[in-house]
């Protein structure tokens, strides 16, 4: 079925006559593009009004929580970005190893996250620079916002400006506008560094006031540093950007893991530490929810701070939103090379080696929303597309491991001799000579999934020859473990709705509960005792990063995303259903029958190479 069409890991146009992507990136490089995408000026409001209604004292621990189930997200990243190294992020990973069709869906929300968060970051870049300038009224006519009154709208000339200069920059190359950002994000971690060592030394000198409070360091309990914790989640979102600017890396195999990993790591230690910060020299219960680091400095007399933190959160703003136009155009030129859009999206330019009419065309789209609409009530469609994409690489970082693809599109160039009297001769034979391996049980690398005799390191109480070990093998094994995924996912789907919907009747949540943790456990119990396929280790580009704790941590990865997505909102939903279903309709109508897909003939990926080539001489001889 045309839904679940795969394609091959190394899918991306190897023509030398064609311009390719510049490798100009390493580990700096994208160690400015991850934390530049993640650090917003989010982080300068966002402390205060966590602190205040959620987390109080325990705000760091709250940063803590949401750093630890980012990086499970980041671990699967990690993994699929250096054996599958392609432009396109999630929308490739998923077309590798799941389908066509989910691949499709995934790109299309990808598109809306990225187009929406861009002109979001850009309407909120006007009153920092207004900031900067001593208010609103001080800024040039042509910066300020200014209100129409015939059709009721704000327009935002600022936001688009700003659009126009960093799509102009994107388009210049990427090395230049990574130099760029590098620039941008260096001085928004000066202005971090600022608000941590001036306020420390503060912190110090005046005894910590904010920690002596009656209430001690948890005041809304438990459940209040979780639920600060699932706000301040997406603070994180951000170091995907990195894996969409794999074919521009110079070593993919060493510098992806490393980049994802690194500003991961560097976010969350920045984060933890400001919050620390703030929390220690005002009592959270007095932190200012719009200003809360302008005005802990001012209860200690340092006025004059506030100019500092501007500045920092007028180039995180602009880090920001570089870093989210930057991968669009990359997830454009990777759907059009599949056939999915129109092949103008996939031209890159000789000269800059970038994606300039994807560029253009992601920045015009984002400028005018910027500029025509107040996006922040769409915010939340953002936080969709981003949840959606980690939940669909950590499901295929379970695929990889327990069923990799074990087909491969056949090459066009083989299939072009089927019409002719000698190509159709040769095409017979390597089809025969396909069917008679497979039916010998010819299977290359590839062994059995069968459970041995020993007993499981994890659970050695659980010996993996159980009832499994006389119902699985090689002839169902496939099927077997896939429905075990499915259902397992299904199970996480049933458990976070249920435990999240309030509305539902005691003994029906109950019910649901216990039926989606079921099939979560037994899936996660079923996985951890059988073997994991040997064929994973020759898929895709090996010797990069291994995600550890496998089937546990993308398990757990889906239970989180799945939980945040599950209590996003029904407007929320609404609003994204409508933009899916869209997205259906016109890959039903365009991608479905234009896809670089459409005509292959799926062969064993471990016999393409070799029976091509024997056979083919066979049949000349």
């Amino acid at each position: 079925m045309f839904f679940n069409r795969k394609k091959k890991v190394d899918s991306a146009r190897k023509n030398t006559s064609e311009p390719q992507l510049a490798k100009e990136l390493s580990v700096p490089q994208l160690l400015a593009i991850g934390v530049g995408a993640t650090i917003g000026a989010g982080v300068y409001v966002l402390v205060g009004t966590v602190a205040r209604e959620l987390s109080g004292s325990s705000l760091a621990i709250s940063f803590l929580v949401a750093g630890f189930a980012a990086a499970l997200s980041a671990f699967c990243y990690a993994e699929l970005a250096s054996r599958c190294p392609s432009a396109g992020s999630a929308y490739h990973y998923t077309y590798i190893c799941v389908g066509e069709g989910v691949a499709w869906l995934i790109g299309w929300a990808l598109i809306l996250e990225y187009t929406i968060g861009g002109a979001a970051v850009a309407r909120g870049i006007t009153p920092n620079l207004a900031a900067l300038f001593g208010g609103e009224d001080n800024l040039p006519i042509f910066l300020s916002r200014q209100h129409i009154a015939g059709i009721d709208i704000v327009v935002d000339p600022c936001a688009a400006i700003m659009i126009f200069v960093i799509t102009a920059l994107l388009c210049v190359g990427i090395k230049e506008s990574i130099m760029v950002q590098s620039i941008v994000t260096s001085v928004n971690m000066c202005a971090l560094m600022f608000v941590i060592i001036a306020g420390g030394y503060l912190g110090f000198k005046s005894g910590w006031p904010g920690y002596e409070v009656p209430t001690g360091s948890f005041p809304f309990g438990i459940d209040g540093m979780l639920a600060g914790s699932a706000t301040v989640f997406f603070a994180y979102i951000g170091f995907d950007a990195v894996a969409s600017t794999a074919e521009e890396v110079k070593n993919p195999q060493r510098d992806l893991p490393l980049g994802i990993g690194g500003s991961l790591f560097l976010c969350c230690g920045l984060y933890m530490m400001v919050s620390i910060v703030i929390v220690g020299l005002v009592p959270y219960y007095a932190i200012d929810p719009d200003t809360p680091i302008s005005s802990a400095f001012a209860s200690h007399g340092m006025q004059w701070a506030a100019y500092i933190i501007n500045a920092g959160a007028f180039t995180a703003l602009c880090a920001s939103l570089m870093g989210g136009i930057l991968p669009q155009p990359r997830i454009l030129m990777a759907m059009a090379r599949d056939g999915l859009l129109p092949p103008f999206f996939s031209d890159i330019n000789k000269h800059s080696q970038v994606p300039v009419k994807s560029t253009i065309a992601t920045g015009l789209i984002a400028a005018i929303l910027a500029f025509s609409m107040e996006v922040s009530q769409l915010a939340g469609m953002v936080s969709v597309g981003t949840l959606l994409a980690f939940t669909m690489v950590a499901i295929s970082v379970l695929i990889l491991r327990y069923i990799p693809p074990d087909e491969v599109p056949l090459r066009p160039f083989l299939q072009q001799p089927i019409d002719s009297g000698t190509g159709g001769y040769i095409w017979s034979c390597l089809e025969t000579g396909w069917k008679d391996k497979e039916a010998v049980g010819t299977s290359g690398n590839r062994k059995p999934l069968l459970v041995k005799e020993d007993v499981s390191i994890e659970y050695p109480l659980i010996p993996k020859q159980l009832a499994i070990g006389n119902y699985l093998h090689e002839g169902n094994r496939r099927k077997v473990v896939g429905w075990v995924i499915t259902l397992t996912c299904l199970g996480i789907l049933v458990l976070t709705y249920a435990a999240s919907d309030l509305t539902l009747l005691s003994s029906v949540r109950f019910g649901l509960c216990g039926v989606g943790g079921s099939l979560l456990l037994s899936g996660l119990v079923f996985l951890t005792c059988i073997d994991q396929d040997v064929a994973r280790h020759n898929f895709g580009h090996t010797g990069g990063f291994i995600c550890p704790l496998v089937p546990l941590l993308p398990i757990a990865c889906i239970l989180i995303n799945s939980y945040l997505l599950v209590n996003l909102g029904s407007d929320t939903w609404a609003r994204v259903s409508i933009w899916l279903a869209i997205g259906l309709v016109v890959y039903v109508f365009y991608g479905r029958t234009h896809s670089s897909l459409k005509d292959a003939v799926y062969v064993p990926a471990t016999q393409v190479d070799d029976t091509y080539h024997d056979h083919t001489t066979t049949c000349l001889a």
